[in-house]
């Protein structure tokens, strides 16, 4: 058990060093359309990954008895979540500004699923959980926010990037009682497809009509399949193994492969507080991991 938890642990952080391209990906590569339509249409291209991937991967007979089983119900909602996760996080983005709607929407997603997961399975995580799940947002904000404070915060804006940090929370939560039922890619093509349905619609409301050039298109295919296709892949993978608070607040590694990036790739000035972040964000780490795998040895423990 204690190797599954380690790689589940891995895989979470995987997922979170591709997810912390993102930002890079957005500055070398030169794009007109919104960012609602970036949102959108990434869940449309991972959709598609997913369903590239499951029917070209798995046999016919496995993928049709997984969707059978699937709670269908459970995985609109999953989907919405998404879809809502990218809608209000980049709308509380647009009101807050990139440092404070990330560091919020980042950093209450944690604890949103501490409580979801207390209040759904009566399963408080431990002591050390906490610690590290502090230690790691405390350090995550402080390198999204590099140490300026000329930062205007609005209430809709904060409400927007916590209730993105839910919608994250939420997903992870009803994605771990999914693919306990089915293969995770088939969960994956399931969510993202009721995501796109929902997001796309979404995107042509707040944003108008799509008008998308040849850079457009190769920055939202990377975002599509790699930053979010494999990595939403690898860490729905991981969640037969980790708790839904753990991967959640594992998930904060994004963040510092943002700043890693940052700085060795567009060679952006650093802070003395960003620094000090990361190695918060790398000890809080190491507490959740620690935590998880000491949990591990106790399954009548184990949150459901």
């Amino acid at each position: 058990m204690q190797n599954k938890t380690l790689n589940g642990s891995l895989m979470v952080l995987g997922a979170a060093m591709l997810w912390g391209t993102t930002g890079t990906a957005q500055s070398l590569v030169p794009h007109q359309i919104s960012a609602y339509w970036i949102g959108a249409l990434r869940l449309a291209v991972s959709a598609a990954f997913f369903a590239v991937f499951v029917f070209g991967t798995e046999p016919r007979s496995r993928w049709q008895q997984d969707l059978r089983r699937l709670a269908w119900p459970e995985v609109v909602l999953a989907g919405a979540c998404i879809a809502g996760y990218n809608l209000a996080f980049f709308a509380g983005v647009k009101a807050n500004g990139v440092a404070i709607g990330t560091a919020i929407a980042l950093g209450s997603g944690p604890i949103w699923a501490g409580v979801l997961q207390w209040l759904l399975t009566r399963h408080i995580p431990r002591p050390a959980w906490w610690l590290g799940t502090l230690l790691a947002v405390a350090g995550g904000t402080l390198m999204v926010l590099g140490g300026s404070a000329d930062h205007a915060i609005t209430l809709h804006g904060t409400l927007l990037c916590l209730a993105a940090g839910l919608g994250y929370a939420a997903y992870t939560v009803l994605n771990q009682r999914l693919v306990r039922v089915a293969s995770p890619a088939t969960v994956t093509l399931g969510v993202f497809s009721s995501a796109a349905l929902v997001a796309l619609p979404a995107a042509r409301l707040l944003s108008g009509p799509l008008f998308a050039s040849a850079s457009d298109w190769l920055l939202v295919g990377y975002l599509g399949v790699v930053a979010t296709g494999v990595s939403f892949l690898l860490f729905s993978h991981a969640l037969r193994w980790l708790a839904s608070a753990t991967a959640v607040t594992l998930a904060l590694a994004e963040p510092l492969v943002a700043f890693s990036l940052a700085v060795l790739v567009l060679h952006e000035q650093t802070t003395p507080n960003a620094w000090i972040g990361l190695g918060l964000v790398l000890a809080g780490l190491a507490c959740v991991v620690g935590a998880e795998i000491r949990d591990s040895k106790r399954p009548a423990s184990r949150s459901a």
